[in-house]
């Protein structure tokens, strides 16, 4: 009586577990930690750029807004413009009573360049080393019109308006080299000795100020032939009439040539200079992107050299029974690893680098979530495609021929 032989199914390849995944990936990391740092450092590089960029530009961005919130946002600004014929323009010398009487508006200021005074810090200096400094007639309010702080020494008053006595922008004192205000800190101003009473802080709104020397509006009529036109003229109003203001102001400021005045917002300048930081930004990223790029290489040529080292590793795996789908697990999980730890490297230095910035520059930190988020899925995603390539080619390689590999 024959026997039949049942036969007995193929026994099915054990599965692999996540942790064995994990474990079994990070074997090539172990076996070359150098080549594994190197390759991980390249993906870090590029992720630290982008997320340096982002949260410095944020950072910028928060203090520009926290220093407008603070001195409010009510400000409008007008300016002299040009004639018809290309020429100055001048505002009438009663446009800040005028502005004055329109109902919404709090307060107005002005102050008026005063072209031919140039400024010097000792009458040893050549006329043609002006330091771009510019000598302004100033109304007593115009500290609370624009928001401005004083570093050291006193503004000018009633009395020190009728004298020659000048206060100082921030960028003109550095210029200048005067440190503090007194007595015996002295400028030429249109020939004349002044004696610096005070120094500002740097205005974010009136940036002109900055680069000025205030002196009172008396003195420069008689000392040193101002006109009396005011050449920009800084209003404040109530916020919730704001716009409306600001369409009749030039028709007030100036009603015969309303064209010829320029009205704007310092918030309007703000966004636009933002705007301007964004544009930089996107570059800085794009350098960013270009390193995370370089790092990808770098990536998939260690997984390359990774699967020509270990065919003999490969072959004994198959041997053992290691399906292709294991082995192309295998090797695509230790490239995730490699770009995982690139990735998580390179968000922890990029976010160190803006906080300590940040906090150098004493601006609010942030980070948006989004370039956290974002940097490491692009290092995940860079990862799959530099490993899928390595991962296939050792997943192809036979048993006999991996092992027959000298």
């Amino acid at each position: 009586m024959a026997v039949t032989e049942v036969a007995r199914p193929k026994p099915s390849p054990a599965r692999m577990r996540p942790r064995d995944v994990m474990r079994v990936g990070a074997v090539g990391l172990r076996t070359r930690p150098l080549r594994a740092f190197l390759s991980a450092l390249g993906i870090a590089i590029g992720i630290a750029a982008m997320v340096g960029v982002v949260g410095l530009s944020s950072s910028s961005g928060a203090e520009l807004d926290r220093q407008l919130s603070a001195l409010g946002t009510n400000l409008l600004t007008l300016s002299s413009g040009s004639t018809l014929m290309g020429e100055a323009a001048l505002m009438p010398k009663d446009a800040e009573a005028m502005i004055e009487r329109i109902g919404p508006v709090e307060s107005a200021s002005s102050i008026g360049k005063i072209a031919e005074a140039k400024v010097y810090r000792s009458e040893e200096i050549p006329e043609a080393q002006t330091g771009g400094l510019i000598t302004y007639a100033a109304r007593l309010d115009l500290l609370a019109a624009v928001g401005a702080k004083l570093r050291n020494g006193t503004w000018l008053n009633a009395a020190t308006e009728r004298y020659p006595a000048a206060v100082l922008g921030s960028t003109a004192a550095q210029r200048l080299g005067i440190g503090a205000a007194g007595p015996d800190a002295q400028v030429i101003v249109g020939g004349v000795r002044f004696t610096v009473v005070g120094i500002l802080e740097p205005v974010a709104l009136a940036a002109e100020v900055d680069t000025g020397v205030m002196i009172g509006w008396p003195v420069a009529e008689e000392r040193l032939g101002f006109d009396g036109h005011p050449t920009i003229l800084y209003t404040r109003s109530e916020e919730a009439k704001l716009e409306s203001v600001r369409q009749v102001l030039a028709g007030t400021a100036n009603p015969e040539a309303p064209n010829e005045v320029d009205v704007s917002r310092p918030s309007d300048a703000l966004a636009a200079k933002q705007a301007t930081s964004q544009a930089f930004a996107n570059l800085l990223l794009g350098v960013g992107a270009v390193a995370l790029l370089v790092g990808g290489v770098g990536v998939a040529n260690t997984m390359v050299i990774s699967v020509l080292e270990r065919r003999a590793e490969i072959g004994l795996r198959r041997s053992l029974g290691a399906t292709r789908g294991q082995i192309r697990t295998q090797f695509l999980a230790e490239s995730l690893l490699l770009s995982a730890m690139g990735g998580v490297g390179g968000v922890l230095l990029g976010t160190g680098v803006t906080m300590g910035y940040a906090f150098y520059s004493g601006w609010p930190s942030v980070v948006p979530a989004w370039a956290t988020i974002g940097g490491l899925a692009a290092t995940l995603l860079i990862g799959a495609i530099a490993g899928l390539y390595p991962a296939i080619r050792a997943s192809r390689l036979s048993p006999t021929e991996a092992l027959s590999t000298p």
